[in-house]
């Protein structure tokens, strides 16, 4: 049972590394400079990289012995535990820099604290990524700075990005019946306890940037942990998958 609780609780770190790693991929070709497709992409391949360290591991906790490829390209819709912030469409830049920085501030704060986990993968996986996720958080600061103290237009766009992604975020800090199993195990930690050390980190970076942390949102996202999920996500899923789907078993 402890191991099952680990797999979901691992799971839900894996998939929002692996989804958001897909979103990212989007801006090859689309961002306003070429050195930022080339930076948006490295950060999508660390993502990738943190998932595919957790994947197979998952299958020897779970019991299915499940490959990285069966968890990214075989699995439907309901089966992935990723939060909502990271399946929604690419869109403004602002927005993604916006959705960047909190979601680099969260893992930052996840991977150090996953440093002390009793499982040893974890604590190994948690190791490297946080070396990774210090540099994104650095990126998407200097972009939310760049922009917020920039033109009036670049600083309302970035302003409209902080509010955009406001909805999304109260999911990343909820304790879900994995994560208190994990941290009464030992293996995880409780989102609620990153809570506020992210909110500093991001706080700090839009009062540099001029900009203003928005109020509460009167709605909230939620369910994603459950495998319950926003639109954009069968169209994500659907984009990614389609090749192993149309060629199952199918080796390169």
């Amino acid at each position: 049972m402890a191991e099952n609780s680990s797999a979901a609780y691992l799971l839900g770190v894996a998939d929002d590394a692996m989804v958001y790693a897909q979103r990212l991929a989007e801006w090859m070709t689309n961002a306003p400079q070429l050195e930022e497709d080339m930076a948006l992409g490295n950060i999508a391949l660390d993502l990738l990289g943190q998932a595919r360290g957790l994947y197979p591991y998952v299958g020897s906790l779970d019991g299915t012995g499940r490959s990285e490829d069966d968890y990214a390209m075989t699995r439907d819709e309901r089966d992935w535990r990723n939060v909502h912030l990271v399946e929604q469409e690419r869109g403004d830049f602002g927005r993604e820099m916006a959705r960047l920085l909190w979601f680099s501030s969260y893992q930052k704060q996840l991977y150090a604290a996953l440093l002390a986990s009793s499982d040893g993968v974890l604590a190994g996986v948690a190791g490297k990524a946080l070396k990774e996720v210090r540099y994104h958080v650095d990126h998407a600061a200097q972009w939310v700075v760049r922009l917020g103290d920039g033109t009036e237009e670049s600083h309302r766009r970035m302003q409209a990005g902080l509010e955009w992604v406001l909805p999304y975020l109260a999911e990343l800090f909820v304790d879900d019946e994995a994560s208190v199993a994990a941290a009464k195990a030992g293996v995880g930690v409780l989102p609620s306890s990153l809570h506020d050390a992210v909110v500093t980190t991001v706080g700090a970076v839009v009062e540099q940037a001029t900009l203003t942390l928005p109020d509460d949102p009167t709605w909230r996202s939620r369910g994603g942990r459950a495998g319950i999920h926003s639109a954009p996500m069968g169209y994500l899923l659907a984009e990614m998958q389609h090749i192993a789907r149309s060629h199952p078993g199918a080796t390169w």
